[in-house]
């Protein structure tokens, strides 16, 4: 196992509430539906989860640097009471530790929350909210089997406003059934109007065991085509990069300095905790998920044998294609000079040859230690290598394309590390 000390202890800690009113139909999470009338404070078998989850935090192998961010989702983790919400924060606090200055995110749907729960969050400890709005149109919210009305996002937005939290998220998607570039455009003037700092785009996945997936096919009515989703995300990125957003990440746009601290560790494949049902966590090179079923979660909580169903994925060719997968994602793209150092400069030169048709097409870029493209004609042998990236929108777009030449190059090739 590698030796990373600076790396080896997680900073970040996301936990699951696995609990939903209903399953959207595009939703293949790990859920537990509870129903309309059930809430933290009524249900048993909420307490039940939020007990058995304090649990496995007090498990945790404790480091010596306090958290740095904590993410709530789910699920709908504002189904959760605000002292069981503070009962999982103080098991935090007491096992790791959370950092004064720590971002501390929850996701939330509109119509599940009021003023006095979302003020009970906020004297928690709770500074950032990611508000589930998704649609702008009541009708494509109930195609979608959403719980709420455009009328609770407003109302929900208001809430946010009204106890000061001055950091929020839109989550917004694409791609959902009879919706058109129209509408699309029609919820992107809402997002303006709100003028959120950061908004979340997410392309609809048609997943096979969802409602979606056994009735829809992608590409078909009354699903939008590739060509218009493909316009719909060009429209984001032109809407929304225009009003003053970075889009830092591929489904993601912040104003300055909102960028999600908690998802960029993910991105830049530093290790985290993950508590909960079918969370994961990154650990020295292991990635260890619990059970996606609540059973079988209870079990593996009280298992001796936890460790058995962890994934070593810390090999070179692993660590090379997730650095590639997860950095390629961000705007700011991935350091190739850190990458020759780590893995060679081999294995740079092959994987910009692997990339050379994708830069003729504009969708990749290399730039040089000094910002500058050295052009086509250089591009797998520049001696002074910077940034590798993709463009946007269109290298964004073309993403899966790129990282399936890549996966196709590397996996299983003979990537050697230049330190251990």
């Amino acid at each position: 196992m590698l030796n990373r000390p600076m790396e080896s202890i997680p900073r970040s800690a996301y936990i699951h509430i696995p609990f939903c009113r209903r399953r959207c139909y595009y939703c293949d999470f790990a859920v537990a539906v509870v129903g309309d009338r059930k809430r933290g404070e009524n249900s048993a078998w909420i307490q039940q989860y939020v007990d058995l989850l304090c649990e496995e935090i007090s498990q945790g192998n404790v480091g010596d640097r306090p958290l740095e961010t904590v993410f709530f989702g789910g699920g709908t983790p504002s189904l959760l009471s605000a002292s069981q919400l503070g009962q999982i924060l103080d098991t935090l606090e007491q096992r790791f530790g959370i950092d004064s200055d720590a971002e501390i995110s929850i996701e939330m749907d509109p119509d599940t929350f009021d003023r006095h729960l979302l003020q009970g969050f906020v004297n928690l400890g709770i500074n950032r909210v990611s508000l589930g709005v998704q649609a702008f149109q009541d009708e494509l919210l109930k195609a979608s089997g959403r719980s709420h009305t455009v009328a609770d996002v407003w109302k929900a937005v208001d809430l946010i406003h009204g106890v000061g939290v001055s950091n929020y998220s839109l989550d917004l998607i694409s791609g959902l059934p009879h919706q058109t570039l129209e509408l699309w455009q029609q919820s992107l003037e809402q997002v303006l109007k709100i003028n959120p700092p950061h908004v979340s785009h997410y392309d609809l996945i048609v997943e096979p065991k969802t409602v979606f997936g056994r009735y829809y096919s992608p590409g078909e009515s009354p699903l939008p085509t590739d060509e218009a989703t493909t316009e719909m995300y060009r429209f984001a990125q032109k809407t929304l990069t225009q009003a003053g957003y970075s889009h830092y990440e591929v489904s993601n746009y912040a104003q300055s300095g909102r960028e999600c601290r908690h998802n960029l560790v993910y991105w830049h494949c530093l290790p985290y905790y993950g508590f909960g049902m079918g969370a994961a966590s990154y650990l020295q090179g292991y990635r260890l998920t619990r059970p996606r079923q609540t059973q079988l979660y209870y079990q593996w909580v009280r298992s001796e044998n936890q460790m058995l169903d962890a994934e070593w994925v810390d090999t070179p060719g692993d660590r090379l294609l997730e650095r590639l997968m997860l950095g390629l994602r961000l705007s700011e793209g991935v350091n190739l000079n850190a990458l020759s150092q780590e893995f060679g400069q081999q294995t740079v030169k092959e994987i910009l040859d692997c990339l050379r048709p994708y830069q003729q097409r504009g969708w990749v870029e290399v730039l040089g230690v000094d910002g500058i493209n050295p052009g086509s004609d250089r591009f797998a042998d520049f001696p002074s290598w910077g940034t590798l990236k993709l463009t946007d929108p269109e290298g964004f777009l073309f993403s899966n394309t790129i990282l399936a030449s890549l996966f196709k190059e590397f996996t299983d090739s003979d990537v050697s590390l230049q330190y251990s």
